[in-house]
């Protein structure tokens, strides 16, 4: 919550909804939802996937009509808008897919459409002066306008869009799921740059998964839940307890469940494991039972090591093993048939096949053993996705339907029924609850927690250090594609974790893990 917002008089409504309703046939995205936002102010929106936050955005930008209700711009009711009148009304939005043209330079993406031109020629210099006075409103006044956006980093594309929406001298910001693959540092950038923002007076409306951020930056929240306005109220008036509960519907009394777990003997074995862009090799072991956290900052080599364990990509030297068999390096078929399975950082890259459906994202990993003389055994196959999905309580109309429709806690848990065919052994999460709200997040840290206590192992890379404390057994902390220290994650802070993760951090802190992991010193 901003320092002020407890003493803010109420601000000047720049934009209203009243008694909006949309429907798509017999569904109801929004039902009688009303939201104010308000000139220098940040207004968060919280709700968890199917709550009606995007199809919200959808009506503020013009993307789609409302069925019913009012749409006021300064007090002023505005009929339907197009995008092009959304955006002369003063509604500029920052979506969580940036809109950016990489082959195009900085400056062409920041004046596209309104490119200085005489006869028909690019000005460029011109281009130059304007773009470098926009991108120094936004802190990048040392970027070359010239740069290829392809060759700037995920955070500066993030400043340049935002640059790119001031530039149409927009009343409203809204801010799309702005931090989801953003590091903690370019996160509290970011984060700083909307405060800045609100306090010129522009009204910032807010969309996240971390409550965390809505606590730290939101002077307002309104909470969606099936498409209808649960509250809305000042920050403060919230807790994180009280807010979850408003969003789900229900209260979750632990957001990492405790398990009753044994921890047994190891099911993955790590040694000496170099991948060819390193000099420093990898020891580590998961036993049965036990949550592993793999901690690190944006760069450490998390990703990169989950990959080289499952063969994805090639190492130097080294050996892996589950249940003390072997797996030949760079060989992922032979990596699932011992029993490893990886969900990836990026589902709908490099996980999901978007134009199949949820019954054959579920299955494809199971076909050998699903199929009679190349044909597929469809009763068993039908059997199978029943089992698992239904034990994963995905909610779905049919197994039929494209896992495209699908949220992303619902498709997290396609994948994970992928595996789980496989009869897997040991479990790779890369970012498990990436994108995820908060209610599925809570399901998906009881299934890892349920599946350590049937007998697997489990390695979990997260960037939310809450929740690799939250959730694991043992923390192990890597830098520069190496493994910087262990922690006992019940007796470790954040602060641990970050003391080992930066390049000043120290590298003496291990695990002693003999059965019962204790932490100490040298």
């Amino acid at each position: 919550m901003s320092a002020d917002a407890a003493v803010a008089p109420e601000r000047e409504v720049v934009i209203a909804l009243r008694d909006v309703d949309k429907h798509y046939g017999s569904l109801a995205a929004l039902r009688g939802v009303s939201l104010e936002l308000r000139a220098g102010e940040v207004h968060c929106v919280a709700g968890e996937n199917g709550a009606g936050k995007s199809t919200l955005i959808k009506i503020l930008t013009g993307a789609i009509r409302r069925d019913t209700g009012s749409y006021e711009v300064d007090g002023r009711s505005v009929g339907d808008l197009s995008p092009s009148a959304a955006r002369s009304a003063g509604v500029g939005v920052v979506y969580q897919e940036l809109s950016l043209l990489p082959d195009l330079s900085v400056g062409e993406n920041l004046l596209m459409g309104r490119l200085p031109a005489r006869r028909w020629i690019v000005r460029s210099g011109e281009l130059r002066r304007q773009a470098a006075a926009m991108l120094s409103r936004v802190g990048l006044a040392d970027l070359d306008p010239g740069t290829a956006v392809r060759d700037t980093s995920l955070a500066v594309r993030q400043l340049v869009e935002i640059a790119k929406v001031l530039g149409e001298q927009p009343k409203v910001i809204i801010f799309d799921e702005p931090t989801t693959a953003l590091s903690s540092d370019e996160t509290a950038a970011l984060l700083e740059q909307i405060r800045r923002l609100r306090d010129e007076g522009h009204a910032i409306m807010y969309v996240t998964h971390h409550l965390e951020e809505m606590f730290e930056i939101g002077d307002r929240i309104t909470v969606l839940r099936d498409g209808r306005l649960v509250t809305t109220g000042p920050a403060r008036d919230f807790d994180h307890d009280s807010l979850i509960t408003s969003m789900v519907g229900r209260k979750i009394e632990s957001l990492y469940p405790a398990t009753s777990r044994t921890i047994g003997e190891p099911r993955l074995s790590v040694r000496g494991l170099r991948s060819q862009s390193s000099s420093t090799p990898i020891d580590l072991e998961v036993r049965s039972g036990e949550i592993v956290g793999i901690a690190g900052l944006l760069g450490s080599g998390r990703t990169e090591l989950l990959r080289a364990l499952f063969g994805a990509d090639p190492v130097a030297e080294g050996t892996v093993e589950v249940d003390g068999v072997r797996i030949p390096s760079g060989d992922p078929r032979r990596a699932v048939r011992a029993g490893l399975g990886l969900l990836t950082e990026d589902r709908k890259q490099l996980g999901l096949l978007l134009e199949l459906s949820i019954r054959e994202n579920a299955s494809i990993a199971s076909m050998n053993e699903l199929s009679r003389i190349f044909l597929v055994d469809r009763p068993r196959e039908r059997s199978m996705v029943e089992n698992l999905l239904g034990g994963l309580r995905l909610r779905s109309a049919s197994w039929e339907q494209p896992v495209s429709a699908l949220s992303g806690g619902n498709q997290q848990k396609v994948l994970l029924a992928r595996w789980l065919a496989t009869k897997a052994k040991v479990m790779l999460f890369d970012e498990p609850t990436k994108g995820v709200d908060i209610g599925a997040k809570a399901e998906i840290y009881q299934v890892i927690g349920d599946l350590a206590a049937e007998g697997l192992g489990v390695l979990v890379v997260s960037s939310y250090l809450p929740e690799v404390l939250g959730i694991a057994d043992r923390v192990v902390v890597m830098r520069g594609g190496a493994v910087a220290g262990e922690l006992t994650a019940s007796e470790a802070t954040e602060q641990d974790v970050l003391t080992l993760a930066s390049p000043t951090g120290r590298s003496d802190q291990t695990i002693a893990s003999s059965g019962e992991a204790t932490r100490r010193t040298s």
